[in-house]
């Protein structure tokens, strides 16, 4: 079955720098464009990076410059590196195909 298993959230001071992955199986994910969304309290889920499979990217207003989505699709492997965090950037972090989704990592910017 399709699996995503997220990893390396935290607690982070603001201006501060986190690395997430996230390691997919059960589907081919080379052919698959995949993305990161999160999701803060009391608000919904939004989409915060996408690549698509030939490694075109497209990052929300809110992240452009300051975050970078990258993928090994040998890995089946999908990163997120995140710079300059903001507290506004505090949320659960999910990755996702658009269909199935893993168990996420909490993010928390707070000094």
């Amino acid at each position: 079955q399709v699996q995503f298993v997220e990893s390396g959230g935290g607690l982070v001071q603001p201006g501060g720098s986190l690395r997430l992955s996230c390691r997919a199986s059960g589907f081919i994910f080379r052919i698959y464009a995949v993305g990161w969304y999160r999701q803060a309290p009391g608000k919904q889920r939004e989409l915060v990076a996408r690549i698509t499979s030939g490694g075109s990217t497209n990052y929300a207003d809110s992240v452009k410059g300051r975050f970078a989505i990258s993928r090994d699709n040998a890995k089946a492997t999908l990163w997120l590196q995140m710079n300059s965090l903001k507290p506004e950037d505090t949320a659960v972090y999910y990755c996702s195909e658009g269909s199935y989704w893993g168990q996420g990592t909490q993010v928390t910017v707070s000094s």
